[in-house]
């Protein structure tokens, strides 16, 4: 079974190289979900390729439902820590914008599981993805609170929201049709920079 994103987070890796079975279960249910969408896997696919025993995963986990909340919610604090090590260096706030949105793509391009789950499998953890849009929303404020310092608008809650989820609807569209994410880049980061724009009705 090749470990997931999950598997780089600091309290799932080491849990993986010493065969924890928390770690293994974590693994078995992405890999599930990512193949047959969250409805048709069940907990016997992911005891299966965890290579542990049905009493394990219910030890571990009250539901499927369970499982893959903390799968979910493991697989983006590793996509958050990647953006931030990304914008660590930025020269200014449209760099900040860029760099970020390139880490974020390039972590869904580098892991399709994941990314299958994360992207299209979310129904099924809701409450973890509106947290998960809750911490886009509070980056790209913090980002452009730095364009507002240097004189530009800055763009009301409403609008960076619907940033946060454009970013994920559309690269939701992408991995469904089985194409590239890492080109959307530019388009991405053309949509958020004109929100800063002085013609915007809230300037």
């Amino acid at each position: 079974m090749r470990a997931s994103l999950i598997a780089h987070h600091p309290s799932v890796g080491p849990l993986l190289s010493e065969s924890v079975q928390r770690a293994k279960v974590l693994e078995g249910m992405v890999q599930a979900v990512a193949e047959k969408g969250f409805g048709a896997a069940t907990v016997a696919d992911a005891v299966r390729l965890a290579r542990v025993s049905r009493g394990t995963f219910y030890a571990l986990f009250a539901s499927k439902e369970a499982c893959l909340a903390a799968a979910y919610r493991l697989g983006f604090e590793v996509v958050e820590q990647r953006i931030a090590d990304a914008v660590r260096d930025a020269h200014d706030w449209r760099d900040e914008l860029r760099l970020g949105l390139r880490a974020y793509l390039r972590a869904l391009e580098d892991d399709p599981v994941f990314a299958r789950v994360y992207l299209l499998e979310w129904p099924a953890v809701e409450p973890e993805r509106q947290a998960v849009l809750d911490r886009f929303l509070a980056r790209y404020r913090k980002t452009f609170a730095k364009a507002h310092r240097a004189g530009h608008p800055m763009p009301p809650d409403d609008a960076l929201y619907v940033l946060a989820v454009g970013a994920h609807e559309l690269a939701c569209a992408r991995v469904r049709a089985g194409r590239s994410v890492i080109d959307l880049e530019d388009t991405l980061v053309g949509c958020a920079v004109r929100l800063a724009a002085e013609e915007e009705p809230w300037t």
